[in-house]
């Protein structure tokens, strides 16, 4: 086939895919689930496609001779095996589901889509089913399943325990909790049975990663290539960018006084494994429920001895906040804020136990109700006096030091104070710069202009000692590396790279990056400290793989922010009728081409972060529950992101990408996928990553 033809059918397969794509997350927000699989997913014309698409890429490789640049052709073999273990999981790959009752042995399951029982290598014996519950409550933390597992063929047997985050594992099988029985006596599990595609998938996984460093470290690759450009090297453009950057005695609820709540905020506990302030506890369960660190003009310990002493009284303040409409309307619920006595009936009965058993699918109510059992959980505990322990006479006490460093730390809220500040330096260079467009560069303008830049780099600075001074101290007070999750991995994220921007201050463009960047994953700890883990939440959600998975792809969002933001300056800057080369990096380089080099050399690493953080979670999911692709909304917009996004890369096949104003249009349209994956799925879509 002529290599212009090849070329044209794979980009029509691959623009078909894309649409494809789209389409399903629509029709199961329309549909369902089960509609969209077995009407696009699941069916032989989308594999037919993939394959084709995989054919079409392979065949169009081979004429691009990419053996002459081994990187590059790692890279893409990387991606083909990655295909193919998937559609090795499509072909070979099974799963149903298994129902045990209390005793009794099964050694079948019943496959989807198939009413025909398949045998299994094991015998499988329910020997207990059991709901544990949070400390001191009838509230729901987990769903174990403890049976006896038995070698069909060898008789020999060995006990397990199945839960919502622990699978077993056995012959090539997997088993995880999905439902149970009313009565308690029985079990679901989903099987999977997928050795073949998974070790393939993984390897493919490991190859690309091996792949894209390669990529980056190539001396001759274009990524170097693109450090070495001149552009990056002038200070003009950069200097330009850089420089335009209530009493108690007043409440009706029953409670202390605020000098007596100051005096019992020092208090000593014994909270989630540490002895800690009851400031801490007091500040994370007012926030948990409420979503502020105060109730209404009354302090956290004021609130948490308020229920201790009057529970009846508090149970009647609307101060458990609902964000999810749909689950408000169900428990008749005006407003964003249920009373405690709302969640339950006239006879005292948990109303959410139904909708529990019921909303076992990972869609957006489901995942709505599971947040309000845990704040119930949290009252429940509380008042059952299980949430903390009051510390034994002669037991090991913090030094005054350590209490007055945590309550320092629990006062300030670093996040949020850093995030409003670096997006709002981020957001005045932008708006700084569009003035300075409009003007003549006359001495004073230069003046003015080298002032603010240097004021930049103060604030800088400034926020950079700051945001390690509240690390320091959560580091102090927790007694730990603060690396343990996804919140204090954006806080560290945060700080490496405002260290990385002043550590780089002699290249003036990088000020408005560290600033933005930056921002950006605050704003993403900041969102995380809205929610805090004052529980033991589920293991699963506890995940070291999924604390990186969400930072990597977090920061891989920021980059493909910050490049659209890029686009919009350079067509702002960019004379219209301009086509100059955007990948020749000319040694008159002025202002657009240096962002035009910028948003390419921008374009490696955010694609490379994107695809790693997809993976990881892969990896995650299969290790928590068995499946490393379900085509959830979350997952499969991501996918699109990173399919658009790897696009602009190829600019030696799409010479039309060469040139600066396309490349940047092309840029700033491709974000819109961003946003629908980040904001479209949570607010429309939903799925299992909806957090809307």
């Amino acid at each position: 086939m002529p290599t212009k033809t090849l070329k044209t059918l794979l980009g029509l397969l691959f623009a078909a895919t894309v649409a494809v794509l789209a389409a399903g997350t629509v029709v199961e927000k329309l549909h369902g689930t089960d509609q969209a699989a077995r009407s696009i997913y699941h069916t032989p014309w989308f594999f037919a496609l993939w394959a084709g698409l995989a054919a079409a890429g392979a065949a169009y490789a081979a004429t691009r001779r990419l053996h002459r640049r081994p990187a590059v052709a790692l890279l893409h073999g990387a991606l083909l095996l990655i295909l193919t273990g998937a559609a090795v999981t499509f072909l070979t790959g099974r799963e149903g589901r298994i129902h045990l009752r209390e005793g009794m042995p099964e050694t079948s399951y019943m496959p989807r889509g198939s009413h025909e029982m398949q045998p299994l290598p094991v015998a499988l014996r329910l020997d207990r089913f059991e709901v544990t519950t949070y400390p001191g409550t009838e509230t729901p933390a987990d769903f174990v399943s403890r049976v006896t597992c038995t070698d069909r063929a060898t008789g020999h047997a060995r006990p397990a325990v199945i839960s919502m985050n622990h699978i077993l594992s056995t012959h090539g099988y997997r088993f995880y909790q999905t439902n149970f029985d009313t009565d308690r006596k029985g079990t679901v599990l989903t099987v999977n049975h997928d050795p073949w595609g998974t070790a393939l998938t993984y390897a493919g996984y490991a190859l690309l990663a091996v792949a894209m460093a390669l990529t980056l470290l190539s001396p001759r690759g274009e990524f170097r290539r693109l450090l070495r450009s001149p552009a990056l090297r002038r200070r003009l453009f950069g200097l330009a960018l850089l420089a335009v950057p209530a009493l108690a005695a007043a409440r009706s609820v029953p409670t202390i006084q605020e000098a007596k709540a100051r005096e019992v905020a020092r208090y000593q506990v014994e909270y989630n494994g540490r002895v800690v302030p009851l400031n801490t506890v007091a500040i994370d369960f007012v926030q948990k429920l409420y979503g502020r660190r105060s109730y209404r003009g009354l302090r956290a310990e004021q609130v948490v001895y308020g229920w201790l002493v009057s529970p009846e009284a508090w149970k009647r303040e609307p101060m458990i906040r609902i964000p999810y409409a749909p689950l408000r309307r169900w428990l008749g619920i005006e407003g964003k804020y249920a009373a405690m006595q709302d969640l339950f009936d006239a006879d005292g009965k948990y109303r959410l136990m139904p909708l529990i058993q019921e909303e076992q699918r990972q869609d957006a109510m489901g995942k709505a109700i599971r947040a309000l059992d845990e704040q119930a959980g949290l009252v429940l505990m509380l008042t059952g006096h299980t949430l903390f322990t009051p510390l034994p006479a002669g037991a090991p006490r913090l030094s005054e030091a350590r209490v007055e460093a945590e309550i320092i730390y629990n006062r300030i809220p670093f996040a949020t104070i850093l995030f409003m500040l670096n997006l709002t330096m981020g957001l005045a260079t932008f708006l700084a710069l569009l003035w300075a467009m409009g003007r003549t560069r006359g001495p004073r303008a230069r003046r003015a202009m080298r002032r603010l830049w240097h004021a930049g780099w103060a604030v800088l600075a400034g926020a950079f000692v700051f945001a390690l001074a509240g690390y320091a101290l959560r580091w102090y007070v927790g007694g730990r590396v603060p690396l343990g999750n996804g919140y204090e991995t954006m806080l560290f994220m945060s700080l490496a790279l405002m260290g990385l921007t002043l550590a780089l201050r002699r290249l003036d463009y990088v000020l408005p990056f560290g600033f933005l960047l930056s921002g950006l994953t605050l704003l993403v700890s900041h969102l995380g400290q809205m929610s805090p883990q004052i529980t033991n939440l589920m293991p699963v959600l506890q995940s070291p793989l999924l604390s990186i998975h969400v930072s990597i792809t977090m920061a891989a969002y920021a980059l493909l922010a910050f490049m659209a933001l890029n686009g919009v300056l350079a067509l702002l800057l960019t004379p219209r009728g301009g086509r100059r080369d955007a990948t020749t990096g000319p040694d008159t380089a002025d202002g657009p081409d240096q962002l035009t080099v910028l948003s390419r050399l921008m374009l490696y690493p955010a694609v490379f972060l994107l695809a790693a953080g997809i993976f990881l979670g892969a990896v995650w999911a299969n290790v928590s529950w068995g499946r490393y692709w379900s085509w959830d909304p979350k997952e499969t917009w991501a996918l699109i992101t990173l399919m658009v996004y790897a696009v602009p890369m190829h600019t030696a096949s799409l010479p039309a990408l060469r040139r600066p104003r396309a490349f940047h249009l092309y840029l700033i349209c491709a974000f819109l996928t961003v946003l629908m994956t980040y904001f479209g799925v949570n607010y429309f879509l939903g799925g299992m990553h909806a957090y809307a």
